[in-house]
Parts: C-alpha cells; sequence; structure tokens
C-alpha cells in the first residue's frame, strides 16, 4: 500500500510541474505577444508577468508540498 501511494504522489508532482511549465509558457508568450502589439506598455507589462509567475510558482510549490505530504 504504501508504494501505490508513493507512486500516486509522484505522479502528481510531475502533473504539477507540468502544469506550471505549461502555465509560465502561456503567460511569457502573451507576454511577448502584447509588448510586441504596444511596446510603450512594455514596463507594465512585464510587472504584471512577473507577479503573475511569482503566483503560479507559488501555487505549484503548494501542490508540490501536498504531494510530499501524502506520501
Amino acid at each position: 500500500m504504501m508504494t501505490l501511494t508513493g507512486s500516486i504522489s509522484t505522479i502528481g508532482v510531475g502533473i504539477v510541474t507540468i502544469g506550471a511549465a505549461y502555465g509560465i509558457g502561456r503567460l511569457a508568450e502573451a507576454a511577448m505577444e502584447a509588448i510586441a502589439r504596444q511596446p510603450e506598455a512594455a514596463p507594465k507589462i512585464q510587472v504584471s508577468m512577473l507577479i503573475a509567475a511569482a503566483l503560479i510558482e507559488g501555487v505549484a510549490l503548494f501542490g508540490a508540498v501536498v504531494c510530499f505530504l501524502a506520501k
């Protein structure tokens, strides 16, 4: 039973990591497109992008901790 729970936790951590990478990739894609359309708004877009990336990383870290604690 312990091995099954450990395997499921490992899969959960992998899913959290893939989800965070996908989210930050989409965020960067949208930010680059927005900067290309309005270069004068680049500083505001970059600040918003960094805040959103930090929030995504925080949620991913929380998810990884939950998966490790479930082990």
